[in-house]
């Protein structure tokens, strides 16, 4: 398949499109190497992926992105023969618009976002164009390209404090708790509109605290294992009292492959809306998640004892935005796609952190 990956550089969409491009598929990665986080990290991440390191030198990375913003080309792989990159912002128009027209794509996978629950209280305008109006370039556009499937990033955020646990796709999420929330939440809105209205299909992941080698910095697994490694105080909030349905990220991309593999698009079996005056909509949401949640104090426990080191603990109370758990009912992507996760969480952290040594040594 022809496959646009935006927010390449990302986590997520770093690992979709190395698996994507191992097996063959022709892949177009864009990203605009924001500096939310480590920009290193991402450029490490390309380098991974086969773009060369005088491009992507991690002992210049201002200059590197800098350089890859003045390039209006393609940089190609020099490991995929099916992978190149280009530096865009899904915000912008007119380059999107380009990329779309060249690449003649047959699926987009839509990765791109500003991530982050607490940095939304404090820079919300960029949670609005990327998420908003970013996303609704991406919508427009698959549908005047007739793109034959859209599958985009949702968010376990959209849950909120108000749901029962374990979160089906089929619960109420009008409460949520930060503009991250929302603007996931109104993704999945604008979405089915394309789909009810115009046919376009699409899919929305929810995905559920995603960890793992080439992770974000700004995420627990990651701070609290630099912080153990570096003898420095790890923030316990809500006292302990939380726990997370921690996702290991080969789990979370071989249910997103089957997603964007699948080809007979049905209307969601749980949503009451993914029907209109009778017609199927090509609409569905899938929370896609290991289901098991962890208590927050076994969680740092693994690491503990993965690491062979204990961690200094303040625990504190409960910070702005927070949910004090997060479990996914995977039953109906289960039932669809035969996915279920298998990573126990001790083998995920033992490969993250085989990874962080590599990396950061």
């Amino acid at each position: 398949m022809n496959i646009l990956v935006t927010g390449a550089a990302g986590f997520i969409g770093f690992h979709l499109s190395k698996r994507l491009a191992e097996r063959g598929d022709t892949i177009t990665g864009v990203d605009n190497l924001n500096n939310y986080y480590s920009v290193n990290l991402k450029l490490g991440r390309l380098r991974e992926l086969g773009l060369e390191s005088n491009i992507c030198n991690k002992e210049y990375p201002e200059k590197s992105v800098q350089l890859l913003k003045e390039k209006s080309n393609y940089l190609q792989s020099n490991k995929f023969s099916t992978f190149k990159f280009r530096f865009a912002d899904i915000s912008d128009l007119p380059i999107m618009e380009e990329i779309f027209t060249e690449g003649k794509f047959d699926v987009v996978c839509n990765l791109a976002a500003q991530a982050g629950v607490r940095y939304s209280f404090e820079n919300p305008e960029a949670y609005i164009k990327s998420n908003i109006n970013g996303f609704f370039n991406i919508l427009q556009l698959s549908k005047l390209h007739n793109i034959k499937h859209l599958v985009y990033a949702s968010s376990s955020s959209v849950y909120g404090n108000s749901n029962p646990v374990p979160y089906k796709e089929s619960s109420i999420v009008d409460s949520p708790q930060s503009l991250y929330a929302a603007t996931k939440k109104s993704d999945e809105l604008m979405a089915y509109v394309y789909s009810s209205q115009m046919n376009l299909a699409t899919t929305g992941l929810r995905f559920f605290t995603v960890y793992g080698p080439w992770g974000r910095p700004d995420m627990a697994p990651f701070h609290f294992m630099k912080s153990i490694l570096d003898g420095k105080t790890i923030k316990v909030f809500n006292n302990g009292n939380l726990s997370r349905d921690f996702s290991y990220i080969d789990d979370i991309i071989t249910g997103t492959i089957k997603v964007i593999d699948s080809t007979s698009l049905i209307s969601h079996p749980t949503e009451p809306s993914a029907s209109l005056r009778g017609k199927s909509i090509p609409y569905r949401i899938y929370n896609i998640g290991n289901s098991h949640p962890v208590e927050l104090m076994d969680f740092i426990g693994t690491i503990e004892k993965v690491v062979g080191k204990e961690a200094i603990k303040e625990f504190v109370g409960m910070q702005q935005g927070d949910v004090y758990t997060t479990y996914a009912d995977t039953s109906l992507i289960q039932k669809e796609f035969g996915f279920k996760p298998d990573t126990p969480l001790e083998y995920g952290i033992e490969q993250f952190y085989k990874w962080y040594k590599d990396f950061f040594d």
